[in-house]
C-alpha cells in the first residue's frame, strides 16, 4: 500500500511566497535606485528651473523638447550617438562570436588565451579609457610611435574632427568585446557536442554547422548581447568626458555627455531631463525593434 504525504496549503503557499522574498530587497533597490530616478527625471523635463507665483517650478509643457529640435548641438549629438551605436553593437558582437568560438575550441594554451583576453574586463573603463587616451595621444602615442616605426604618417586621432569618434570606437570595442565573450562562450558550452557529431556524420561541413545548429542555438544569446549593448553604448559618458569632452568640433558629443552638460555645468536641469527622455525613448524604440527581429522562431 501506498502512503501519500499530505503537504498542508499553508506550507504550499510559503514555498509559493518564499523565493519572492529573497528577490525583495533586490526589487525595493531597483524601485529607488533605477524607477524612481526615471519618474523623476521625466518629470522634470516638463519644468524650467525658475519658480512659478506659488514658489513652485515652473510647468512648460513641452518647451524644453522645442528648445531642444531647435539646436543644432542636439541634432549632432543623437546623429554622434546612433552613429556610433550602429558601428559598435555588430562589431563588438561580431568580434566577440568570433573569440568566443575561438576560446571554446580544445587546443593547447587555451585556457592562458582565456585569461589574456579578460584582461580588459578586469579593468574599469576609466582606467581604460585613459590609458588608452594615452597610447593615442598625437605626439607621445604608442600607436603614433609605432605607425612611425612602419614608416606611415603619423595620425591626430582624439585631435582630429574625422578620426576622433573612430578612436572611441576602437577604445570601446577593445574593452567591450572580451566582456560580451564570456556570454557567448557560455551559449556555446551550453550546445551539446552530439549535435555537431549527427551532422558531421550526415556530411555536414564546420560552416553548415554553424550556421544550422551554432547560430540559431545562439539566438538568445545573441539578442541579449545586442540588447544589452545598444543600452550600454546609448548611454555613452566616460570615454567622452575624459578624453574629448564632446570634442573637437563636436564630434565625439553625445546625448548623455550633452545631458550632463547642460544639467551640471550649465545648471539647465529641464533641458537635461528632456535630453535623457529623448535617450530613453530612442533606446526603448531600438530595442522593442531588437527584440521583434530576434524573436524566437516557432
Amino acid at each position: 500500500m501506498v502512503h501519500r504525504t499530505q503537504v498542508s496549503p499553508q506550507r504550499v503557499r510559503r514555498t509559493q511566497v518564499t523565493p519572492y522574498l529573497f528577490l525583495l530587497p533586490a526589487l525595493v533597490l531597483l524601485i529607488i535606485f533605477r524607477y524612481i530616478p526615471i519618474i523623476s527625471g521625466l518629470r522634470e523635463s516638463f519644468y524650467s528651473n525658475g519658480l512659478s507665483l506659488n514658489g513652485g517650478q515652473q510647468f512648460v509643457g513641452l518647451a524644453n523638447f522645442a528648445r531642444l529640435f531647435r539646436e543644432e548641438v542636439f541634432a549632432r549629438a543623437l546623429t554622434n550617438t546612433v552613429l556610433f551605436s550602429i558601428v559598435v553593437n555588430p562589431l563588438q558582437t561580431g568580434l566577440a562570436l568570433l573569440l568566443g568560438l575561438l576560446a571554446n575550441q580544445k587546443l593547447r594554451g587555451i585556457a592562458t588565451f582565456r585569461t589574456i583576453y579578460l584582461i580588459p574586463v578586469a579593468l574599469s573603463m576609466t582606467v581604460t579609457a585613459l590609458s588608452l587616451g594615452l597610447a593615442f595621444d598625437r605626439n607621445y602615442g604608442m600607436v603614433n610611435g609605432l605607425l612611425a616605426t612602419l614608416g606611415l604618417p603619423q595620425q591626430p586621432f582624439l585631435g582630429s574632427p574625422n578620426q576622433a569618434l573612430w578612436t572611441i570606437v576602437a577604445i570601446v570595442t577593445w574593452v567591450g568585446v572580451p566582456y560580451w565573450t564570456i556570454f557567448f562562450l557560455a551559449g556555446l558550452q551550453n550546445i551539446s557536442a552530439q549535435l555537431y557529431e549527427a551532422a558531421q556524420i550526415d556530411g555536414a561541413t564546420k560552416l553548415q554547422c554553424f550556421w544550422h545548429i551554432t547560430l540559431p542555438l545562439l539566438r538568445r544569446t545573441t539578442a541579449f548581447v545586442l540588447i544589452t549593448d545598444t543600452i550600454i553604448n546609448f548611454s555613452l559618458f566616460a570615454p567622452i568626458q575624459l578624453l574629448t569632452r564632446g570634442g573637437p568640433e563636436l564630434s565625439t558629443t553625445m546625448v548623455m555627455y550633452e545631458a550632463y552638460r547642460r544639467g551640471f555645468v550649465y545648471g539647465d536641469l529641464g533641458v537635461a531631463a528632456a535630453l535623457a527622455t529623448c535617450l530613453l525613448l530612442v533606446v526603448l524604440a531600438i530595442v522593442m525593434l531588437q527584440l521583434f527581429l530576434l524573436r524566437p522562431k516557432d
